[in-house]
């Protein structure tokens, strides 16, 4: 698998929050893409985000938190939204990861990266959201498959 680091910038991002399963997020995206289609906010002028804000290793699934995010241009008006939340996503330093296969398949992606490339590594994971940048639309994929730029929050290991 290769991996990157990048330093991204701040991202300014509308939001719906889905709590449960992190397979039954569809909904949030739904209200999500219906809001910003109405609001011309699509690719490639913006970026469809995923965050998973919970280890479900250690959280009950029906506990999980994911937020389907779009971002949104400078000077965005927020307050004639109140169907849609709105956040800053913070910037700095990743480790990125490019995916393409079935969403399921998604999780071992994260077991990979934070149980074994990120021990190897010279980083650490730092307490940012992971970022998944949805770069397709799995309905319109000849095999259903998702493509997913997939960013871990990092920083450079503490010398000893």
């Amino acid at each position: 698998m290769n991996i990157t680091i990048k330093e991204l910038p701040d991202f300014e991002v509308a939001f719906v929050r889905h709590v449960g399963s992190y397979a039954e997020t569809g909904g949030a995206w739904d209200q999500l893409s219906q809001w910003a289609v109405k609001n011309g906010l699509f690719p490639p002028q913006q970026s469809f985000i995923g965050i998973s804000l919970d280890d479900p290793a250690t959280v009950e699934a029906h506990a999980c938190r994911y937020d389907a995010c779009v971002t949104v241009p400078p000077g965005f008006d927020r307050e004639s939204h109140p169907e849609v939340k709105f956040q800053t996503l913070d910037g700095g330093l990743y480790a990125l990861c490019q995916f393409y296969d079935t969403a399921d398949q998604l999780g071992g992606v994260f077991q990979m990266m934070f149980g074994q490339w990120l021990p190897a590594s010279e980083y650490v994971a730092d307490a940012r959201p992971c970022l998944e940048f949805c770069m397709n639309n799995p309905a319109d994929d000849p095999e259903g498959k998702v493509k997913v730029d997939l960013y871990i929050p990092v920083q450079k290991k503490a010398l000893t």
